[in-house]
């Protein structure tokens, strides 16, 4: 199947680690030029080592994607060095998550801060520049806490869901102008955020790590974790010219959890 992404300018933010690493990896297989940022030099570095020794190449930035000046700089150096940007995805910011008990204005601020701001500074400022240009397309890394309420994760859920409004208002707005914009809501995928729902899961019940983790896979249809390489192939496809017609959806990607129209 050819996804025509050949060349293809390919912003992936969050790409030192998880689902944002196995984005970057896709898209490099698939021919992309990517560029991959990260607030992390050194977990960057060790994933641009990683993909080379697998054949495939990714160009890095360091910046923190939480401050609009920076990314302003940042678009701009990115296409002065590589060309237009053609696809973005948006896996940066990781909203922390806390027990009830623990939440209060700095928990909601730092979900904001951390998952929304990140992706908004990102998607205005790449998605005026394509507009302009007539073509591109965004794919936003939106975790399921959106979709799904849940006691531990109610400021980063928060978080989540507008930006899945932000993601559909997005595409709405832009789609006479060539650029499509669309969502993945990943459920219990095997990286890092995992374990860190676990521990604030752990704090507040008591319970094991392993206990809640048990209990966590037992409640998914299809039995398992996803894989961030499987929330990759998706990204790939709505970015790819096979998704040509689909703009303003947002995927779920849960094993079947969340059962709701």
């Amino acid at each position: 199947m050819n996804l025509e992404l050949d060349g293809a300018v390919t912003l992936v933010a969050g790409a030192s680690k998880g689902i944002g690493l196995a984005c970057a990896r896709a898209f490099s297989a698939a021919g992309a030029r990517v560029v991959g940022v990260a607030r992390s030099g050194r977990d960057l570095q060790e994933a641009a080592a990683e993909m080379r020794r697998d054949d495939l190449d990714m160009a890095t930035e360091v910046a923190d994607v939480g401050d609009e000046a920076t990314v302003l700089a940042l678009v701009e150096r990115i296409e002065q060095l590589h060309g237009p940007i053609s696809v973005l995805v948006c896996s940066a910011g990781a909203a922390r998550r806390f027990p009830p008990e623990e939440l209060g204005g700095d928990a909601f601020r730092q979900g904001m801060d951390a998952k929304y701001f990140t992706t908004m500074y990102l998607l205005d400022a790449v998605v005026r520049r394509m507009a302009a240009r007539g073509r591109g397309s965004v794919v936003n890394i939106v975790g399921q806490g959106g979709r799904r309420a849940a006691p531990h994760h109610i400021a980063g859920g928060a978080a989540n869901a507008a930006l899945m409004l932000a993601t559909v208002g997005y595409a709405n707005a832009y789609a006479a102008q060539g650029v499509r914009v669309n969502a993945i809501n990943p459920g219990l995928t095997r990286t890092t955020r995992l374990e860190e729902g676990l521990e604030a899961q752990a704090r507040s019940t008591g319970r094991s790590r392993d206990d809640l983790l048990a209990a966590a896979v037992a409640s998914v249809p299809m039995g398992r974790l996803a894989e961030p390489c499987e929330i990759a192939d998706v990204a790939l496809f709505l970015a790819s010219a096979r998704a040509s017609y689909v703009t303003g959806a947002v995927i779920p990607m849960d094993g079947g959890a969340a059962s709701v129209i």
